[in-house]
């Protein structure tokens, strides 16, 4: 299988890439977290985009990719911190009507694992459905129809929750292998943001590192800095070829063992984010503990990520069973 993009994902990539460069740039981060991490003009382009309907077929309005393409366009939003229910609204695309348009924001909770304690819902105030994944299916859940308290300070500063008591059953919307679905597709697509994380947080340090003098010249000069570059570097790279795997077996379910592939791709993303935001808090030396550094949102955005749809824990049994009954 080969996993060099094509010219035209690399088109695709590269458009996002300038599309969300120019919108949401590190000086707008701040803006974003005094808006609870959610723009409404910010969402409707980012529907223009097609973010939301990649993988709709062109018949009904959607762009027609697959889920290959899907992980390098979210490796963008990732990269650059876009917030919101990204991943929820396109995986409801075609299941909730005007949400590959942009016109119905969707977000959800994930309950096939574990039954959360407590019940914390992502971007409640912003949300026109929740959908609840369970694992006897999907059920479409009015999120006014719920008592919620906000969470003064939540996890990630562009993430804002609220814990919610109790969850009504809701709507059926899918059965349970609907719900199993979309939460394999959303742990290929999370893979693609937490390849972006991973890949942000080596590109600030880089640009930290040459532009930072000590003794006279660049910190980036320093063997130990190096090593710590190179190693961020493996990293970013073990995680693009885990999110690029886990969205080519989606597209190609015959070439291996598809669980296994998004198991993978997600625990290595995971992984890789998580690490490279530290090495990079600890590349930008007492600065990287401050607010104004913008590392520290990298760094928790992955460690919200890591959870959804399964985290490592659970990927690592996952992948171990399939082990067990190929052995």
């Amino acid at each position: 299988m080969d996993f060099q993009p094509t010219e035209d994902q690399k088109a695709l990539r590269d458009g996002i890439r300038s599309f969300v460069e120019g919108r949401v740039p590190n000086e707008r981060i701040a803006e974003l977290e005094k808006s609870k991490g959610f723009d409404r003009s910010l969402w409707s382009e980012l529907a223009e985009m097609g973010i939301f309907s990649l993988r709709l077929p062109e018949d009904e309005g959607g762009v027609g990719l697959g889920y290959a393409d899907t992980v390098l366009v979210f490796a963008e939003l990732g990269r650059r911190l876009v917030p919101g229910p990204l991943v929820w609204s396109h995986l409801a695309a075609g299941l909730i009507d005007g949400a590959a348009t942009g016109e119905t924001v969707v977000g959800g909770i994930d309950l096939c694992a574990d039954n959360p304690d407590p019940i914390l819902i992502e971007h409640l105030e912003s949300l026109d459905v929740l959908l609840a994944l369970r694992p006897e299916g999907i059920d479409r859940i009015d999120p006014k129809t719920l008592s919620a308290k906000e969470v003064a300070v939540p996890f990630d500063p562009l993430t804002p929750l609220h814990h919610v008591e109790w969850l009504p059953t809701g709507e059926r919307v899918g059965d349970a292998a609907a719900a199993a679905r979309m939460r394999l597709e959303g742990a290929a697509i999370v893979s693609g943001q937490l390849l972006g994380l991973a890949e942000g947080t080596l590109e600030l340090s880089n640009e930290y590192a040459k532009g930072r003098e000590q003794f006279g010249r660049p910190i980036g000069g320093f063997q130990a800095v190096k090593h710590m570059l190179a190693d961020m570097f493996v990293k970013q790279e073990a995680a693009r070829a885990g999110a690029y795997n886990a969205g080519a077996t989606l597209d190609a379910p015959e070439v291996a063992n598809v669980q296994k592939a998004v198991s993978s791709g997600k625990l290595v993303a995971g992984e890789a984010a998580i690490r490279n935001a530290r090495v990079a808090i600890q590349v930008h030396g007492g600065m990287g503990f401050t607010w104004e550094v913008m590392v520290h949102y990298y760094l928790k955005r992955a460690w919200v990520l890591e959870t959804l749809f399964g985290n490592g824990e659970e990927h690592s049994e996952k992948i171990a069973d399939i082990l067990e009954t190929l052995g």
